[in-house]
């Protein structure tokens, strides 16, 4: 599981590089982001970009990395392919985090 992380001013960009987030790579991923946003800055943007698929394990370990954090920190998303924005509004899992269209998006929103 490929994961890049770069820091903005008041959050943290970690950009999936893989196309899939499923059961194949679902544990990979939540040893990964918790490696990264370790003791990382109160908000962590996820960028999925890249990612065309993603399954329920994919979702779960998505959740999983948002518990990983610490109660004061937040998990917001960006960049959702059609098909994956497709698997967050079914299972409404786009109640449960912050969506935003693309980046720019959120930086624009978030450091305000």
């Amino acid at each position: 599981m490929d994961l890049t992380s770069s820091k903005e001013p008041a959050l943290q960009i970690v950009t999936v590089q893989d196309q899939r987030i499923d059961a194949s790579v679902a544990l990979l991923f939540k040893d990964r982001m918790r490696d990264v946003t370790e003791g990382g800055i109160d908000t962590v943007l996820l960028n999925l970009n890249h990612v065309q698929f993603i399954d329920s394990s994919g979702l779960g370990a998505i959740v999983a990395a948002m518990k990983n954090l610490s109660p004061d920190r937040r998990l917001v998303l960006a960049g959702l392919t059609p098909a994956v924005d497709k698997v967050f509004r079914l299972t409404r899992m786009d109640s449960v985090f912050g969506v935003f269209s693309t980046v720019e998006d959120a930086l624009a929103e978030l450091q305000r």
